[in-house]
């Protein structure tokens, strides 16, 4: 399988996300301090993460995913766009509530030659363990399903994590 990327655009405070391959927690730095530097431009207008060119997002991506749609809608009063065009990937975002904090469309983007890659950040195990429990915290926030999904999941992180 592909390994994940994740490539990216802005301007004027308008940004598109693409993640690409197989995106799993091996990124998790990458992408969540991506999201604090992008929701703390002076004019950020809007997000569109584009998950047309994924083949697998796993729950670790998809907490830190739902983590930005919260954020973004509580500090600006914005609902981000996500598309998605694989129908196993559309449903796995319908089945975690995505549809609560997101806008969900299942068409791709006309164009994306000038996305640009981000470089993978490195960092410690521990800090990989607080971001992968922070994500699940925010899935199991978004439905009673999901609690119930990643209550073990979170309960034996804590233990690892404190």
């Amino acid at each position: 399988m592909q390994p994940g990327r994740i490539l990216v655009a802005g301007q004027d405070g308008a940004f598109v996300i693409k993640l690409v391959g197989d995106v799993r927690l091996t990124l998790c730095t990458t992408l969540d301090e991506f999201f604090d530097e992008m929701l703390s431009v002076e004019g950020f207008a809007s997000v569109v993460v584009d998950l047309s060119d994924a083949l697998n997002v796993d729950s670790t991506t998809l907490g830190l995913l739902a983590k930005l749609a919260i954020k973004a809608k509580e500090r600006f009063k914005f609902v981000p766009l996500i598309l998605s065009t694989n129908p196993d990937i559309t449903r796995v975002l319908e089945s975690m509530g995505f549809d609560r904090v997101f806008r969900i469309r299942e068409e791709p983007l006309l164009d994306d030659e000038d996305l640009g890659e981000l470089p993978v950040l490195p960092c410690s195990e521990d800090a990989v363990k607080k971001r992968v429990l922070e994500a699940h915290r925010t899935l199991m926030g978004l439905s009673d399903s999901n609690h119930a999904k990643f209550r073990e999941l979170v309960s034996l992180l804590e233990g690892q994590c404190f």
